[in-house]
């Protein structure tokens, strides 16, 4: 075999090689690509929580097409993100699609979420002096933070939701 054959066989070797890496760097759950996966999400994660809301949301939106089975969980994260932020215009609609799952601790999760939204756009229209739609979002929150509280207690261990809706509770009345 010549020299010429030789290094065009191992060229050949290396390029089926670079093939295969990045076939198994794209595959969910295995190789290189779950590796990268858990650091997109670890920057994410922790942009989130440190209050780097821009980079959170622009890495939670880059994730989400990729995550697969863990895409509600992400896209929950995402909208949780939208939330702090301020963007409470676009956590409640997240969260609203969420909470249609199936999945009851998603399901309660995602109420939370929306009922916190619901809640701060209800506030920001009365204080506007809009009262039907103050009124209208804080009835979407009243209804879904009773839900969640009523289905899974223990996801407000401090009381913070239990007392949301208790304010929102009196705010109605007073309408």
């Amino acid at each position: 075999m010549s020299r010429f054959m030789t290094a065009r066989s191992l060229a050949r070797a290396g390029l089926v090689g670079l093939c295969l890496a990045a076939l198994v760097s794209c595959d969910e759950g295995t190789g290189i690509g779950e590796k990268n996966f858990q650091k997109q999400y670890g920057i994410a994660r922790d942009a989130l929580e440190r209050g780097r809301y821009t980079q959170a949301a622009q890495a939670y939106a880059q994730l989400i097409p990729k995550a697969g089975p863990l895409a509600p969980r992400l896209k929950l994260e995402y909208a949780h993100t939208q939330l702090r932020a301020g963007h409470y215009d676009k956590a409640s609609q997240l969260a609203q699609a969420l909470a249609q799952s199936d999945d009851k601790t998603l399901r309660s999760a995602a109420l939370a979420v929306y009922g916190t939204a619901e809640h701060e756009l209800g506030a920001a229209a009365l204080q506007n002096g809009d009262q039907t739609t103050g009124k209208r979002h804080l009835k979407a929150a009243q209804s879904a933070l009773g839900e969640m509280l009523k289905a899974h207690p223990e996801m407000d261990p401090l009381g913070a939701m239990a007392g949301r809706k208790a304010s929102i509770d009196v705010r109605l009345k007073s309408l």
